[in-house]
């Protein structure tokens, strides 16, 4: 114990040996350039600390893939820094075993120095990077506030069109929206959406250098991405939340939320193909394939956003980082406002207010599109390529041989 405890005080004083560095957001210049490195920001300055009295421990090894890729390394520059932050699935696993936690002097806490690290990523690879800042500092503000304005022009709209209570349509959306002004409207929303996604995981990609992607690393990460394996807290019981208790609440909250998106993603596509391959246009029967597929979708879409904000409410102080919960509410708002006001209009779509029900459930799913590269959706995208980058690193030889794989 002394020996680790002189190993572990001799990495605190190499990192607080280092000058303290200004914040400073990743530079880009050209196309394919790389972000400039050098100057860490404080929060990366953290990370770097924690992970010298952590390489020097090693007893949380076994807990997520953060440590055994942790061990591979000697030092902690930005790009590893950024890649072992969004590695980390924010557990709390090895904050509650952690011997140097606070009240430790040493004050280790991976998860929170992590957290912080990670909503900076979003931020330094976001494109455009003016929106990415922007819905760091006011996530859930924003994020009503795009749905409820966006809702209320398409209301007007209706209104202008012929007001907002009518005869009975027969759920003919069409009547009220023409298709192909549907189309556009989200088909140039979801391209932007994809198209910033796609710029910002590219960035980070050729930052962190990961190497070449075999078959077996691909599956392994989809494996692992899709299973959400890193929330098991490495033993198979669960995270920590609010206390020292293992649950695995936040796996099933987070699987009902992805399921639950994928499920509605499925009931678009399945009624686009009825549209323009069987030329079968909507209203689709209640027993109809799109109908089920969002019904199922809706419902842990309910489910999920619901239970991660009671678990986020009760978080531990110390799991995480305070002040990205107005980001993450955001997120959960806007998910759950797009069920609920999917299945009210699935309700209500034979009634004379199917117009107003449409015009509210199409501003908040719009507003969910616009700030899906900027909020909590991009965590999983950034995660993937980190378990996809340890899944090809984890198969090269590691030459320093510190520790187990």
């Amino acid at each position: 114990m002394k020996q680790l405890e002189a190993l572990a005080r001799e990495a605190q004083s190499f990192s607080e040996s280092k000058p303290a560095m200004a914040e400073q957001t990743i530079q880009w210049h050209g196309r394919n350039a790389k972000p400039q490195a050098g100057a860490l920001t404080d929060d990366e300055s953290e990370v770097a600390r924690v992970m010298q009295i952590c390489n020097a421990c090693r007893y949380c090894e076994g807990f997520c893939a953060v440590f055994p890729a942790m061990t591979r390394r000697l030092e902690f520059g930005k790009a590893d820094i950024n890649y072992l932050a969004n590695l980390c699935h924010n557990c709390g696993a090895c904050l509650h075993a952690c011997q140097y936690a606070p009240p430790h002097e040493f004050a280790v806490n991976v998860p929170q120095a992590m957290a912080r690290v990670r909503v900076q990523t979003y931020t330094d690879y976001a494109w455009p990077a003016a929106l990415g800042s922007l819905y760091k500092r006011n996530g859930l503000a924003l994020s009503l506030a795009t749905a409820a304005g966006l809702a209320l022009f398409l209301v007007l709209a209706v209104v202008m069109a012929g007001g907002l209570f009518h005869e009975p349509m027969g759920g003919n959306f069409y009547a009220v929206f023409p298709h192909n002004t549907l189309a556009l409207m989200f088909g140039v929303v979801f391209g932007f959406a994809v198209l910033a996604l796609g710029v910002g995981v590219a960035r980070f990609w050729r930052n962190v250098s990961p190497g070449a992607a075999s078959g077996a690393a691909v599956v392994e990460a989809a494996h692992d991405a899709l299973r959400l394996r890193y929330l098991d807290g490495g033993h198979g019981k669960g995270c920590n939340n609010a206390d020292d208790a293992f649950t695995l609440w936040r796996r099933r909250f987070h699987h009902f939320t992805f399921y639950g998106f994928m499920l509605c993603f499925a009931a678009t596509s399945v009624a686009t193909l009825y549209h323009y391959l069987l030329g079968q246009q909507a209203p689709y029967p209640f027993l109809s394939a799109p109908v089920l597929l969002g019904t199922a979708g809706g419902i842990g879409l309910l489910i999920g956003p619901a239970g991660l904000l009671w678990l986020n409410v009760k978080r531990h102080p110390l799991q995480g980082d305070a002040a990205q919960k107005p980001m993450d509410r955001g997120f959960i708002a806007l998910l759950f406002l797009t069920s609920a006001t999917g299945l009210a209009l699935l309700a209500g779509r034979d009634g004379g207010a199917m117009a107003l029900l449409l015009a509210i459930h199409l501003g908040v799913v719009m507003a969910l599109f616009l700030t899906l590269p900027y909020g909590k959706f991009a965590h999983g995208i950034y995660r993937s390529a980190a378990l996809l980058k340890w899944s090809i690193e984890k198969r090269q030889p590691n030459k320093l041989q510190l520790g187990s794989d």
